[in-house]
């Protein structure tokens, strides 16, 4: 079991199970949603059960997904497309370890100009 929360503890989290490895997104749309650029990990809805939910903001990003933070803190928490079975949930809002490596690299040809990735890890530009 994982738990997680937004910074004021409005909304929290537990994920039953192991976590897959996470995905660090440098989109533009990430990057504005979380402040920089944006790592999560997908796990099934079904695993996921979120306390607070009613403080959950969701603003529709594109007519496939849907983006949640924290009503009261402004927290970035959650990645969610409407039309599949799993969410993202930001790695930065996890307590304590989480047992997993960053896998991989994605949207790198949206990056920002103000930092460099040079981890080795797998990049792709979309």
């Amino acid at each position: 079991m994982h738990k997680g929360s937004c910074l004021c503890g409005a909304v929290r989290f537990e994920v039953a199970g192991a976590l897959p490895n996470p995905v660090a997104c440098h989109c533009t749309r990430c990057r504005k949603f979380s402040g920089h650029i944006e790592a999560s990990t997908d796990v099934p809805k079904a695993s996921v059960v979120i306390e607070g939910e009613d403080k959950v903001t969701w603003f529709v990003s594109s007519e496939k997904v849907r983006r949640g933070f924290c009503a009261i803190c402004g927290a970035s928490l959650f990645f969610d497309p409407l039309f599949r079975d799993w969410i993202g949930i930001s790695m930065g809002a996890f307590d304590g370890s989480t047992g997993t490596r960053l896998a991989q690299h994605i949207f790198v040809a949206d990056k920002g100009d103000y930092y460099e990735i040079a981890d080795g890890l797998p990049q792709n530009a979309q």
